[in-house]
């Protein structure tokens, strides 16, 4: 049996251990709160955007959604299993937390390494939805007027160039978009008609590029949170297994 003073020197050590832990699970439940909402936000605003990708693609919110939900109920378990001070339900908190810690680093490297056959799915259903550009409310032709019209505000037309609407049949017919045009007042079919003319009334510069190297801009950004969200969950192990081996080594000390 151990002395009473070390008992008393233990006990702080769990208590600390106890606010620091339950700290962190806190800031961890609020980031399953972030990605919940990220993932809504991205189901409604760039759902223009997915569907220009794989079919794959556009469950992407759905995962964030998915991922936001598992990480608010993970952080209540980590919030109860703390207070409890229960070292079987500290263990399991640590283990699932080491599991989602490996899942988004497989994620991580599966978006780096397929970065590329993204961009090349992107461009080859951007030609085909100029192809088969109709002007309506076609789901397809809706997209590519948002992304003309804002092209995540860069401003833009056509996949590599405004040039390339020469070569579809909505062309033949009504000319370049009126997405295109740099300003909606001042854009007549005529011009629209008109290459040479359409030149100086539409955005020149392609969706593809524009779009594309945006993102690939943002990667940093988002490799860098990706690596301080493994890291912070690092936190959150290392600290579940320390409190459960104080609490283990003060219930042995008592006997």
């Amino acid at each position: 049996m151990a002395s009473p003073s070390r008992r008393l020197q233990t006990k702080p050590v769990i208590t600390c251990l106890k606010s620091v832990l339950l700290t962190y699970t806190f800031v961890f439940w609020v980031s399953g709160i972030v990605l919940l909402a990220v993932g809504v936000w991205g189901r409604v605003s760039l759902a223009v955007y997915f569907s220009l990708l794989d079919e794959k693609a556009t469950n992407v919110p759905f995962v964030l959604v998915g991922a936001g939900v598992v990480v608010v109920l993970l952080g209540t378990f980590g919030c109860f299993a703390t207070c409890r001070g229960s070292t079987w339900m500290l263990k399991l908190y640590a283990m699932l937390l080491s599991l989602i810690f490996l899942i988004v680093l497989v994620a991580a490297v599966v978006g780096f390494v397929f970065r590329h056959e993204i961009k090349t799915n992107f461009e080859s259903n951007l030609n085909l939805a100029l192809k088969n550009y109709n002007g309506t409310a076609d789901h397809h032709s809706e997209a590519v007027d948002t992304i003309q019209r804002t092209g995540i505000l860069l401003h833009c037309c056509g996949v590599q160039n405004y040039s390339d609407w020469e070569k579809t049949e909505y062309f033949a017919q009504k000319g370049i978009p009126q997405s295109c045009c740099k300003s909606q007042g001042d854009c007549s079919v005529e011009d629209l008609r008109d290459p040479r003319k359409a030149k100086l009334k539409v955005f020149v510069d392609g969706c593809f590029f524009l779009v594309t190297s945006t993102m690939e801009s943002k990667m940093s950004v988002v490799a860098g949170i990706s690596f301080g969200i493994a890291c912070f969950q690092l936190v959150g192990i290392i600290l579940a297994c320390c409190l459960s081996r104080y609490i283990t080594n003060n219930q042995y000390e008592m006997v």
